[in-house]
C-alpha cells in the first residue's frame, strides 16, 4: 500500500501543467550551450545549415532566458 503523503506527491505532480524549476533551468543551461556552440562553428558549416555569421552571432548573444515561445514546455 502506498502511503497517504507519497500518492498526494504523485499526483500533485503529475497534475502540473508547467515545467518544474529544475526542468527549466536544465532547458536554460542546454540552450546557453547551443549558443556557444553555434557561435564556435565556421563559416562552411553555418552555410550548410543556411545562416550566416552574423545570423549566429546575434543567436548567440542572446540571453539564456530569451527563447521563442514554442521551445518553452
Amino acid at each position: 500500500m502506498i502511503p497517504a503523503h507519497s500518492s498526494h506527491r504523485i499526483t500533485v505532480a503529475m497534475g502540473r501543467s508547467r515545467p518544474s524549476l529544475m526542468s527549466r533551468l536544465k532547458a536554460a543551461i542546454g540552450l546557453s550551450r547551443q549558443r556557444a556552440r553555434l557561435a564556435q562553428l565556421d563559416d562552411a558549416t553555418l552555410r550548410d545549415i543556411g545562416i550566416t555569421r552574423a545570423e549566429a552571432m546575434h543567436e548567440a548573444k542572446r540571453a539564456f532566458w530569451d527563447a521563442p515561445d514554442n521551445w518553452r514546455a
